[in-house]
C-alpha cells in the first residue's frame, strides 16, 4: 500500500488539472454545467464557472499547493461574479488556510467532495443576464472551434 496519495505525487500543473477535473466532476454532478477558464469583465479568469438550471453563478477557483494559495490572493474580487464562491483543493492541502467565507471542496482526478458550503450573495439581475451571456457566447464559440478548427476570422 502506497502511503503517500496519488495526487501529492503529481507535478503542480498535474495536481491543478487533476483537482480541476474532479471538482468539474462533483460540479456537473451536483446539476450545473460548467466552463472553464471564464474571463471575467474585470479582467480576472475564474478557474471554473459552474451554472444551475435556474442560472445561479458558481466560481471554483483551484488551488494546488500552499504556493498557488499564498501567491494568488485575488479571490475577493470573485465575489462580485457569482452567487457562490469554493476554492477546490487536493486532499492533502492544509484546509485551515482556506477562509471561513468561502466554499470547500476536495478532489483529486477521479471526483470531489463539498466540506463547507459558502454562503449564496445573489448576483444582480442585469450583471447575471451578461454573465450567462457571456457564458453562452464563449461555450459556443469553443464548441465551433471544434467543428472548424481551419476557420480563419479575417473581420
Amino acid at each position: 500500500m502506497d502511503p503517500v496519495p496519488p495526487v501529492a505525487r503529481l507535478a503542480r500543473p498535474d495536481t491543478t488539472l487533476a483537482v480541476c477535473r474532479g471538482a468539474c466532476r462533483l460540479m456537473r454532478q451536483s446539476g450545473r454545467t460548467v466552463l472553464l477558464e471564464l474571463p471575467l469583465p474585470d479582467g480576472r479568469r475564474a478557474d471554473i464557472m459552474a451554472i444551475g438550471a435556474t442560472g445561479e453563478l458558481t466560481i471554483v477557483e483551484v488551488k494546488s499547493s500552499i504556493e498557488d494559495w499564498r501567491v494568488d490572493q485575488k479571490w475577493p474580487d470573485y465575489l462580485d461574479w457569482c452567487d457562490q464562491l469554493y476554492f477546490a483543493v487536493p486532499v492533502d492541502f492544509p484546509q485551515a488556510l482556506i477562509p471561513e467565507e468561502v466554499g470547500l471542496i476536495v478532489a483529486d482526478a477521479y471526483g470531489g467532495e463539498m466540506l463547507r458550503h459558502p454562503p449564496k450573495r445573489p448576483v444582480a439581475a442585469a450583471r447575471r443576464k451578461a454573465l450567462l451571456i457571456d457564458c453562452a457566447r464563449l461555450a459556443s464559440e469553443r464548441l465551433s472551434r471544434l467543428e472548424d478548427p481551419e476557420f480563419v476570422d479575417f473581420a
